[in-house]
């Protein structure tokens, strides 16, 4: 997948360019290793000159797998040839067992620094200075976390196998593999009654912040709103032409003071909705969107329908604020015609100016 790019070094080089150039943040990349190390170095050269700020290289190349050793010749040499930082990486399988190890692999492969996948998953303890946690430790905490931050129970348990290794085969890797829920998991590692104690906790702050939602809904249900469930669809609507736009157009012409929105976020689901306030009357969407924007187009639409006039759809035929668009666009660019004319008559009165001064300049020296 990534490592398609190796075979386009110009993209690479475009890609990274254009990055650097573009964003204020540092840029890092990350490759494998190339069939032969003359046309590594010179690809991570190139790299280089991007400006990037540090290249991670996984001592392999595109078609070895985790299993084959990792070339940590090959990085050394990558280190010794750039100026900027080499992270390191491919270790997990022949280098990293415990935290001490780190070093070493950084050591082996004259690396600025490392970068650890496999490892870490393994036993996330890895970064711990100390030595490894016992892993069935390491496994009920993640577990807790699962559970707390209601982590879908297909990852949880991949992630748990990883962590398990050559112990599926064992009864508890058997349990673990034949889970059908974040319960059944808990259930595997004796920890049912956390399960239940911590979801018990969970339902009731949901239905704490759902109780708070109804009575935000409450407040909204201001008698003076008239209401419509809409919602705002982008593809009904010609580009850049907006509800917004013409409501705004429309109160321009009336002599209405600008459209005024308040919109507010439910806290339970994060979705928004917004009350539109014009000429003294108020209009939303009874339905909630996932974004202050669609909320905001959504109380345009309940308005400008309430009031019968044009929205703006793709379906409702000639569109004025299209017309006027192109008219601007036509004007400005007459203009710029213009313009553009008057600066060549100009560069050639110039022109022409000078050589006429040239000639007179010449008829005078003297011989």
């Amino acid at each position: 997948m990534g490592a398609a790019l190796l075979s386009d070094p110009d993209k690479i080089e475009c890609i990274l360019s254009t990055l650097v150039k573009g964003i204020c943040k540092p840029v890092t990349c990350k490759i494998r290793i190339l069939p032969s190390l003359e046309d590594t170095i010179s690809l991570v050269k190139r790299i280089e000159k991007t400006g990037v700020a540090a290249i991670a290289v996984h001592g392999r190349k595109k078609e070895e797998r985790p299993q084959h050793p990792v070339h940590c010749e090959v990085i050394k040499a990558i280190s010794e040839a750039v100026s900027i930082p080499v992270i390191a990486n491919g270790g997990s399988h022949d280098f990293i067992k415990e935290y001490t190890d780190i070093e070493a692999f950084q050591q082996a492969a004259g690396a600025s620094s490392v970068m650890i996948a496999r490892a870490a998953m393994w036993n996330p303890s890895i970064f711990r200075r100390e030595g490894l946690c016992p892993l069935k430790e390491v496994m009920q905490e993640y577990i807790k976390y699962a559970v707390r931050y209601d982590n879908h129970y297909t990852n949880t348990k991949y992630c748990l196998c990883q962590m398990l290794r050559e112990q599926l085969e064992t009864t508890e890797g058997k349990k673990l593999h034949a889970a059908q829920s974040t319960q059944e998991i808990c259930e595997v590692f004796e920890m049912g009654g956390f399960y239940e104690e911590t979801t018990a906790i969970l339902e009731a702050k949901k239905a704490s912040l759902k109780a708070k939602t109804q009575d935000e809904d409450e407040q909204m249900e201001d008698t003076d709103v008239i209401k419509m469930a809409v919602r705002f669809d982008k593809r009904e609507y010609p580009p850049q032409i907006t509800p917004k736009m013409y409501l705004l157009e429309w109160c321009r012409k009336a002599k209405h003071p600008q459209p005024v929105y308040e919109t507010v976020q439910r806290p339970l689901d994060k979705l928004f909705c917004s009350v539109v306030t014009v000429a003294e009357q108020k209009y939303r969407s009874t339905l909630w969107d996932k974004s202050k924007k669609l909320a905001e187009q959504a109380a345009a639409i309940v308005c400008l329908r309430t009031l019968g006039l044009p929205e703006g759809k793709l379906n409702e035929g000639e569109n004025h604020l299209i017309n006027k668009r192109k008219r601007e666009n036509q004007e400005f660019l007459n203009n710029k015609e213009h313009e553009d004319d008057l600066l060549v008559e100009a560069s050639h009165k110039r022109a022409h100016f000078t050589e006429g001064a040239s000639d007179s300049s010449s008829s005078e020296v003297p011989r």
